[in-house]
């Protein structure tokens, strides 16, 4: 059976590949769906915007156990996995509040797990495809501050929040063809 976890060592890459593909889809089809309810915090939006940092969980859980068969450092991984799950409560809390609520939650996550994002991409440099999940990560910073200035401002859309999405999912895709092309090389 074909499973994202590797466990012969050197096959560090073809799971990431794996998952980075996973994680572009997944953020392709979660943009589209909120961007056509982003008009509304009802039910079927608060569960999209809940589900992406449980999805986030879930990968980076794949991620650490990949990483642990490699020898590989998971600890920024460990972090991202607090920190989404964390995000997961206060944007089920901020929700009542309302959008500009949910911004601020959202874009305190961006920024921290952007942070998270660069460290954990400059680790894996080695690996190949991973400027892509460097720079993402700086993007995410930056987003996430611009989430947080765009929750004060009268009209606070979730529109930003599938844009946001989609062009995390976009990286996760370069990284993943990268990956494919250094696995190719090797």
């Amino acid at each position: 059976m074909d499973t994202l976890v590797v466990t012969a060592p050197g096959g560090a890459a073809a799971a990431l590949r794996k998952l980075y593909m996973l994680r572009f889809v997944f953020a392709a089809v979660w943009a589209g769906l909120l961007f056509a309810g982003a008009d509304t915090l009802g039910a079927s939006t608060v569960t999209l915007l809940v589900i992406y940092p449980l999805f986030d969980v879930a990968c980076a859980v794949i991620d650490i156990r990949s990483a642990r068969e490699d020898g590989r450092s998971a600890r920024g991984l460990y972090v991202n996995v607090a920190l989404s799950a964390l995000t997961v409560i206060g944007l089920a809390l901020a929700a009542a509040s309302g959008v500009p609520a949910v911004l601020r939650v959202w874009g305190a996550w961006a920024v921290t797990a952007g942070i998270v994002q660069l460290v954990v991409g400059a680790a894996r440099r080695r690996l190949g495809g991973q400027w892509a999940m460097i720079a993402s990560g700086f993007i995410s910073t930056l987003a996430g501050a611009s989430f947080v200035a765009q929750a004060d401002k009268g009209g606070a859309s979730l529109d930003s929040l599938a844009g946001y999405a989609l062009l995390g999912g976009v990286f996760f895709l370069v990284s993943a063809l990268r990956l494919g092309r250094a696995r190719a090389r090797a």
